[in-house]
């Protein structure tokens, strides 16, 4: 009988389930859910199917553990911005460089969340609604701040430019997934001429 907190080959379990989940979320960002095998990920972790099934249960069961580890990361970094001192445009931008910052070494982690071939019903689907619904709201709680500052309170107007930031997060890191050349940095950087080109102002 294997202990709850038994690993494999002397590896605690908590660290031989961080590797996995290393491993899946690479696969699973990189080549999406359809693509991806267990056999695949348990051959780059050098371990066994059954070991995975063991603590995951399934694929699916796999791929969630992805998003919950995914989605508390991205959730918990930007409620962190949201309870500092940067309001309006400023907080946009330090949720930008915040995120950045925190996807550069793994930026599949937010292909985890738009990817067609994963499951669209089930506790997959249900884990996807309810970290777009938490940072959705994050969202509205910023856009709503800044609209007010420009004097602005109409609901729909609002609803709509959190559709529209919403739009311009996505379209930034689908952008950045496809120049992975591109550092941290570098993307603050492009998005401060970007917003300086469309506002005419000075987006710092």
């Amino acid at each position: 009988m294997v202990r709850p907190n038994a690993g494999t080959k002397g590896v605690p379990r908590l660290d031989r389930e961080t590797q996995i989940l290393d491993i899946a979320s690479e696969q699973f960002g990189t080549h999406g859910f359809a693509a991806t095998s267990v056999a695949t990920v348990a051959d780059k972790a050098g371990i066994s199917k059954p070991l995975i099934y063991n603590y995951f249960g399934s694929k699916e069961g796999l791929y969630e553990a992805c998003l919950d580890r995914g989605g508390s990361l991205l959730a918990d970094e930007i409620e962190r911005i949201a309870r500092g001192e940067a309001v309006g445009i400023e907080r946009g931008m330090a949720t930008l460089a915040g995120m950045f910052t925190l996807l550069e070494p793994q930026p599949y982690l937010w292909r985890l969340f738009f990817d067609p071939t994963a499951p669209s019903t089930g506790a997959i689907a249900d884990s996807i609604a309810g970290y777009a619904e938490r940072i959705g709201k994050l969202a509205d709680e910023g856009v709503t701040e800044l609209m007010r500052l420009a004097g602005n309170d109409d609901p729909l107007d609002i609803s709509a430019m959190t559709a529209v930031w919403l739009g311009i997060v996505d379209s930034l890191m689908n952008w950045w997934m496809e120049h992975p050349e591109e550092s941290a940095e570098q993307m603050m950087q492009r998005c401060m001429r970007l917003l300086t080109a469309l506002f005419g102002g000075d987006a710092e």
